[in-house]
């Protein structure tokens, strides 16, 4: 029975209680419209504590003011099916006005690992992203945090915000889920038409052709670059904002020989949708 708790001093009781019992608590946070990707967590999320939870909140904090915060996809009842479908328990939907009142004014940053990459394009993105989860989590007090791959830069961000404030949450990656023809699955797919969505398969054509020259052998930083560049630039349709490799646990720029685990990340334009994806090279 998946219940749905909008009040966040009633979702704290929920936790606080199931902590009392000795339960664990396993959390994932999205902002709705699910897919398989988040499901994927959520079964997850099922193998790892006693109490599930899911949230459902757009975080208008992460959001630019040329962005699409007024259009992001809700579905909220289909979400709700799709989560009780995988065995979750609780499903917290809050308002903005319930998790932002008047007068709230307290940003949380992670300067370093926010200053690259999405964080160039995006400013003030991931002070959002960061804290909106920070509250989350105080009101979910969950044991585990449970994040996709896909948003690497946020994964590591959240991890670094966790270790650094003394977090008891372990905080677990999970793998990237893709569609059949390669596409990374994200709720802003919603966007992209037909012919679109054809054209974003570039992005991860490059990324598999960067992996491929990896696992045969190539460790040079440019080589790998080059692989992936061939297929995207001048690829119909897709602008490109950034492609590049970094540390997969600092998200230093990495150059030269690869001598450790990378993500090599990227960000296009597909018509006015921006998409993300990765490749983890380990």
């Amino acid at each position: 029975m998946l219940e749905v708790v909008r009040d966040p001093a009633a979702m704290r009781a929920r936790a606080a209680a199931v902590r009392a019992a000795g339960g664990r608590i396993a959390f994932v946070p999205t902002m709705g419209f699910l897919h398989e990707g988040h499901l994927s967590l959520l079964r997850e999320g099922r193998r790892r504590g006693e109490l599930l939870v899911l949230s459902i909140f757009v975080n208008p904090l992460q959001f630019g003011p040329a962005e699409d915060l007024a259009r992001y996809p809700r579905d909220e009842q289909g979400d709700l099916d799709k989560a009780r479908s995988v065995g979750c328990d609780v499903a917290f939907c809050p308002s903005v006005e319930a998790m932002y009142p008047p007068g709230f004014q307290t940003r949380v940053e992670v300067p370093g690992l926010a200053a690259g990459l999405c964080g160039q394009v995006r400013p003030g993105h991931f002070a959002g992203v960061a804290t909106v989860v920070l509250k989350l989590c105080h009101i979910v007090q969950p044991h585990v945090l449970l994040l996709g791959e896909k948003d690497y830069q946020q994964l590591q961000i959240v991890r670094r915000m966790v270790a650094d404030l003394d977090l008891d949450i372990e905080v677990v990656g999970c793998p990237l889920v893709r569609e059949p023809d390669g596409l990374a699955l994200s709720s802003r797919n919603a966007y992209l038409s037909p012919q679109e969505r054809q054209q974003a398969l570039a992005l991860s054509r490059g990324l598999r052709a960067a992996e491929q020259r990896y696992r045969a052998g190539e460790r040079r930083a440019e080589e790998l670059l080059a692989a992936a560049r061939q297929e995207l630039i001048g690829a119909p349709g897709v602008v490109l904002q950034y492609l590049e490799l970094r540390d997969a646990a600092t998200l230093e720029p990495v150059a030269g020989e690869l001598d450790r685990a990378a993500v090599l990340a990227v960000a296009a334009l597909v018509g006015q949708t921006r998409l993300i994806d990765n490749v983890i090279l380990r």
